[in-house]
């Protein structure tokens, strides 16, 4: 076997080599422009400009479609077809779903093989490339890649997206408590693979001492090779870059005949490390290559999480986490969020005071990026999302399509210091609704325990049915979550105090079931909007006045490690949606049909009068 020399250059001269990638590719329907997800392979094009046709009649495949050459509108990618109307009878035709047809084209300066890349789609997509069908994809929030040897010159590149029925995406697995949105509603990009290729990327630290001033931190990182020429000993070089400090990564060969894949290893002593924190968000970058053929960029932050006796440690430091779930939803965009929206959603988590944030689906790549840089550690769910104490993927096809969901939505964004837990299902009744969902999360528990030991597994529990002792469901989470919607359907008429010893009541249930696992309060809060007296359940003083009752429970606890409100934004979900079960208990409410208003901010991004009042008791909670 040899080594080539192109392996022993200097690792900033092999990036250069590597980034000359990307001139054998160009977007040919607007000028090239920069990819909105900073992490990734070299070489990558994003394709940004589309002509989209809508097709209520799903009569595209019959005419050619497939093909190209349909007229539409011109529009920027990520989008979503149908960003509307999501109330009365319009929203409820748009909530039903279409099928809508996406084209554009590129250039290959030079003849081999090329990878599209995907960052979500909704919610089948099927792809073309010169009328040549490359694949299909099914679900929502999740990358996916198709790969097609091409000629120089120009290429056409075709998506069907088929979003119709929410009924069906449910029995398919694919569950969803907000709008049926759909179209490309993540980035898609082009680039050219070389004779290898770097994929999946892991990062460890170890720190010496585990403290937040240490004097040094082991780094462990491990990314896959892949040779696509002949069988030789790959030897990837790499490096972490922090302002005027570079350290080298050292990289044992990895043998490989063609064809063939192996995880390559290094580790580097960093001294005084610039450790990444809520209060210090710092960042390095991460470089690796193999000569002029691939090479692989990210930003990542040197941090370590431990967690025992039911408390959770960053860099040595007690963590106690407060902020809000964010829900991918603007205001005429749906959930394909331009990069200003993304800025939003972080800067109305710092109005708030929040340094933590909950996300019920995988949430895109570049707003895991601004919230890496902000310092806001996310709660991040990869698996199904269940209606509460539901379970659908009841098949042995659906266990194991749940079971792949979660891997890789993990696998794609385990780079990312934020993410602190990844959490399984939401609002899991008792211990569990059957056997699938058992196995389902104790397979993934184990999982993520030997491929990710720098996070926590999480499972969310529905606070209105927690189990009385926990089953085999919970044995190997580390962290434990719970709803609770006391004084909204739970009692809204209680005094303050029978209010407070309701919660407590309820907190000391479950950190008697949950002894010994890191507890969160995953959920709380109230509707809200200007139809109600502002004193009232529904207007905003009741929710301001309710929030702050909650927090102020929690806060007395040390045993809660994080309260997380429902829900940073107003957002839409079915347009029959008239508040739920609140009815029951407060028959004269008035809600806006079609709409969860139990955001901090409007659907339009206004603060309302909670805001204020979170404000004033996040930001004089402990900062990290």
């Amino acid at each position: 076997m040899i080594m080539p020399s192109a392996l022993m250059k200097p690792i900033f001269v092999v990036l250069i080599a590597c980034m000359a990638l990307a001139s054998n590719v160009t977007a040919a329907e607007a000028p090239l422009s920069q990819t909105l997800i900073f992490e990734g392979p070299g070489g990558r094009a994003p394709l940004t400009r589309w002509t989209l046709r809508t097709d209520p009649t799903n009569s595209g495949m019959s005419l050619g479609w497939a093909h190209g050459g349909f007229s539409g509108a011109s529009v920027s990618v990520p989008n979503v077809a149908n960003p509307t109307q999501y109330t009365g009878v319009a929203g409820v035709r748009n909530y039903e779903g279409s099928v809508a047809w996406y084209r554009t084209s590129f250039r290959a300066q030079q003849a081999g093989t090329y990878a599209l890349s995907f960052q979500s789609a909704n919610f089948r997509a099927s792809v073309w490339v010169d009328g040549i069908a490359l694949g299909s994809h099914t679900g929502s929030y999740l990358p996916f890649e198709m790969r097609r040897k091409l000629t120089p010159g120009m290429h056409s590149v075709v998506v069907r997206t088929d979003w119709r029925n929410p009924g069906e995406q449910s029995r398919a697995g694919f569950h969803r408590t907000w709008f049926n949105w759909g179209g490309l509603n993540g980035e898609v990009d082009v680039r050219p693979l070389g004779e290898s290729e770097l994929a999946s990327p892991t990062v460890q630290t170890t720190l010496t001492p585990d403290t937040r001033v240490a004097e040094q931190a082991t780094v462990k990182v491990s990314v896959l090779v892949r040779n696509y020429g002949h069988r030789r000993i790959i030897v990837p070089e790499g490096s972490l870059l922090h302002g005027a400090q570079t350290v080298p990564l050292i990289f044992a060969g990895v043998e490989l005949a063609h064809g063939q894949s192996a995880t390559a290893t290094a580790s580097a002593t960093v001294t005084e490390p610039a450790l990444w924190s809520p209060a210090s968000p710092s960042l390095y970058q991460l470089e690796l290559a193999v000569g002029g053929e691939s090479s692989y960029t990210a930003r990542i932050g040197l941090r370590q999480l431990r967690w025992h006796g039911g408390r959770l440690y960053l860099n040595g430091r007690l963590l106690r986490l407060h902020g809000a779930t964010v829900q991918e939803d603007t205001r005429g965009h749906g959930d394909a969020l331009t990069p200003a929206d993304q800025s939003a959603i972080v800067a109305e988590l710092k109005a708030i005071g929040a340094n933590a944030a909950r996300a019920q689906h995988p949430l895109d790549p570049a707003l895991l990026e601004r919230l890496d840089a902000a310092g806001i550690l996310v709660w991040q769910g990869i698996g199904p999302v269940e209606g509460a104490g539901n379970w659908y993927s009841n098949s042995p096809r659906l266990l194991a399509d749940a079971e792949q969901q979660a891997r890789t939505a993990a696998v794609a964004a385990e780079l990312h210091p934020s993410i602190f837990a990844w959490n399984l299902v939401d609002e899991v009744a008792g211990n569990g609704f059957d056997s699938q969902e058992v196995q389902y999360v104790r397979t993934i528990s184990h999982w993520l325990h030997a491929n990710d030991p720098t996070r926590m597994v999480a499972v969310d529990v529905w606070g209105d049915h927690p189990p009385a002792h926990a089953g085999a469901l919970y044995s190997e989470a580390d962290a434990i979550a719970e709803t609770d919607y006391s004084g909204w359907y739970d009692s809204p008429g209680d005094t303050p105090a029978q209010l407070a010893a309701r919660m407590r009541a309820r907190l000391a249930a479950m950190e008697r079931t949950f002894a010994g696992k890191v507890l969160v309060i995953s959920e709380f809060g109230a509707e809200s909007n200007g139809l109600n007296p502002p004193s009232a359940p529904g207007g905003y003083a009741f929710q301001a006045r309710l929030l702050a009752e909650h927090v102020a429970v929690y806060e007395a606890d040390p045993r809660v490690t994080a309260m997380l409100v429902w829900v940073l934004r107003d957002y839409p979900l079915n347009p029959t949606f008239n508040g739920g079960s609140i009815h029951h208990v407060l028959p004269n409410v008035k809600l806006i049909e079609g709409l969860n208003q139990k955001g901090l901010f409007t659907y339009a991004g206004q603060p309302k009068s909670a805001v204020v009042v979170l404000a004033r008791l996040f930001k004089a909670l402990p900062q990290v």
